[in-house]
């Protein structure tokens, strides 16, 4: 599900999406643990934007209102998936988008949303857009408010007004554009040999006298790290959830306040015949399309008419893309399968390409769930959700007695809790089964000693730390680090052994490298199509091989490389290189290509550069904290 997901989030119908880049994780990690909640006041912004505030009522209704128009698309959908697509994120940096445009005074004037809706692939018909009537009975039938979609719509388009004016004036050179033109379009069929580390019987343990004289050669590289103790109080929510109390009045008011969350969307299952032109040209392709479109509609098996003619890989499987992944399809094709009716055949539709017949095989009407199958679940949001609010409210109020005192202890035996010592911890170390994460941690290395943190939250809960000792890094005793000597000299003569068993396969190995690989136990792979900067198996991603595999002589062997967890040899196959003939032909697409890449990298180093500045502020607890909210509702669906 997540792969057809990931392929359909950028085209999908009622949700409008800005590609921001791979850069949204990294940009998250730096507003890690900005500031705490304080006063109570914070609690309700997540975010400052040039002294413009982001309400978390405003935050959390556009994510709820995203995930909903998502659901409409995707069953299953849940928390995880919801999180491996980044929506909390992205639903953020919209926002966040937006409140930077209209610091720059940018407009969307009433008519540019109309022209957008009027131009949108969704709303058209035969002779151009379908109308305002029919445009609102569409987003009504998919229950979608007008209003919020054209918000939406104001939202997106203020988004790229931004983008735009941030990155006008950013262009690449030639040679950036031929080097990006290389990286897509240079390939070798490679095949290579690893020889694994792991795979290295070392004999006899080290000697004392060699742990010594290891130690004694390196004693500069080994450290004991800075380490950090402190008090800490920490609030459970699954402990405060067995004392909340849920009313059948609730459980009634939820349910009829969040109908949309309880509603199976309408599921369809689409198949298709794929017929390319390049097989047989366009003409003789539509006249074939042609004829199978009349036998399909006659009735002729359409999962036996697309095995024996169709040309993509669901053929094998009678043109069945399933309940989702049909939306993946081209618009058009996607677009002419949502007409059909249970059974109904499309019209040839034509593509630059090819040309495909879809059919609708099956079809079932979307249904609101009854309060009596979902009552079990929605008590335990209304648990969920209780128990995070006494959480939160509780451990605000032990912050602000903790800081009058000065000590978490005090305000601890205040409300009748106890404290715990964290032990010594390094940067990033876990915390009991409560903080996995390691979020204590990062949090004392950011105090003084005797500072309070701020309140630091994990998905089980939230908690306060005091730094109280602060151990400096120092150069290690040899006892100290005795294991971690020992595990080195394993290392480094397991490496050495790696090589030295390469090196001798390379001189006794024959031409059929797959045959002879496991006689010689060895690890084989082959790659048909590797392309500079992909991820290779057993050695990752290295600059230096890639350098290697396109200048290495065709059938020689290379030298032993070092890899991730050994040694490998390559051998280069064939070798397809980019010429600058072919290049000048989509040299024009490039180049935009181009621009839009360098365009994305400097709009990631803009909002760093923002952060760091403070003209954008992320209180990142309360963005975990509502994040947490709102995917509780989505854990068992």
């Amino acid at each position: 599900m997540l792969r057809s997901m990931r392929k359909n989030v950028k085209s999908l119908h009622w949700v409008l999406w800005l590609v921001v880049g791979t850069f949204i994780a990294s940009i998250f990690f730096i507003w890690g643990g900005a500031g705490h909640l304080g006063e109570g006041s914070r609690a309700k912004t997540v975010a400052v934007v040039a002294g413009s505030k982001i309400s978390s009522d405003e935050y959390q209704q556009l994510l709820v209102q995203r995930i909903e128009s998502m659901r409409r698309q995707f069953t299953g959908l849940n928390q995880n998936y919801i999180q491996q697509l980044n929506i909390p994120q992205q639903v953020l940096l919209n926002l966040i988008y937006g409140r930077l445009a209209d610091d720059m005074g940018l407009k969307i004037a009433d008519g540019e949303i109309e022209n957008w809706i009027k131009s949108y692939s969704a709303f058209q018909g035969k002779d151009g857009f379908i109308g305002r009537e029919q445009y609102i009975k569409l987003l009504q039938y998919n229950h979608i408010a007008v209003d919020k979609f054209e918000d939406e719509v104001r939202q997106d388009l203020m988004t790229k007004r931004f983008i735009g004016r941030v990155t006008a004036g950013i262009m690449v050179t030639d040679d950036e554009v031929w080097e990006s033109y290389r990286k897509q379009n240079d390939s070798a069929k490679i095949e290579y040999l690893v020889s694994e580390m792991s795979k290295v019987e070392v004999k006899d343990a080290p000697s004392d006298a060699q742990i010594r004289a290891r130690f004694a050669g390196n004693a500069a590289g080994y450290k004991v790290p800075e380490k950090r103790t402190g008090d800490y109080l920490f609030l459970k929510i699954d402990d405060v959830k067995k004392g909340v109390k849920v009313e059948d009045a609730e459980i009634r008011k939820y349910y009829d306040s969040n109908l949309g969350q309880f509603q199976e969307p309408e599921a369809v299952r689409v198949s298709r015949i794929w017929l390319p032109f390049a097989d047989k040209g366009k003409d003789a392709v539509l006249a074939l399309a042609g004829d199978l479109l009349k036998k399909a509609r006659a009735g002729a098996d359409f999962a036996g008419l697309a095995r024996t003619y169709s040309k993509d890989d669901k053929a094998k499987d009678g043109g069945d893309w399933g309940l989702t992944d049909w939306r993946s399809l081209p618009a058009k094709q996607a677009e002419a399968a949502g007409k059909l009716d249970r059974g109904g055949v499309s019209e040839v539709v034509e593509a630059e390409d090819g040309a495909a017949i879809l059919k609708v095989t099956e079809k079932t009407p979307g249904v609101t769930k009854t309060l009596a199958e979902v009552s079990a679940n929605v008590k335990n949001i209304l648990e969920d959700q209780k128990a995070r609010t006494a959480v939160f409210e509780r451990i605000q109020k032990i912050e602000k007695i903790a800081r009058k005192e000065k000590s978490l202890d005090m305000a601890a035996q205040k409300e009748g809790l106890k404290i715990a010592s964290t032990g010594a911890l390094k940067k990033g170390d876990p915390l009991g089964d409560f903080d996995s994460a390691g979020s204590t941690s990062e949090a004392l290395f950011g105090l003084k000693e005797k500072e309070i943190s701020g309140i630091v939250y994990t998905y089980t809960g939230a908690g306060l730390a005091q730094l109280l000792k602060v151990e400096a890094e120092r150069p290690a005793k040899l006892e100290e680090v005795r294991a971690e000597v020992e595990k080195d000299i394993v290392d480094s003569l397991k490496k050495e052994g790696a090589e030295d068993k390469l090196r001798d396969v390379a001189t006794k190995i024959k031409d059929d490298w797959n045959a002879e690989a496991g006689k010689h136990k060895v690890e084989y792979k082959i790659v048909e199509s590797h392309k500079r900067d992909q991820y290779l198996s057993l050695v990752g991603e290295k600059p230096e091989i890639d350098s290697l595999i396109f200048s290495l002589p065709l059938k020689k062997i290379s030298d032993p490389v070092a890899v991730e967890n050994g040694y490998a040899v390559f051998r280069v196959l064939e070798r397809k290189e980019a010429t600058r003939a072919d290049f000048e032909k989509v040299k024009a697409t490039e180049r935009d290509n181009a621009v839009s890449q360098k365009k994305q990298s400097f709009l990631s180093s803009y909002v760093v550069r923002l952060l760091e500045e403070k003209k954008i502020e992320i209180r990142n607890d309360v963005y975990t904290n509502l994040v947490n909210e709102v995917l509780a509702k989505y854990k068992t669906e």
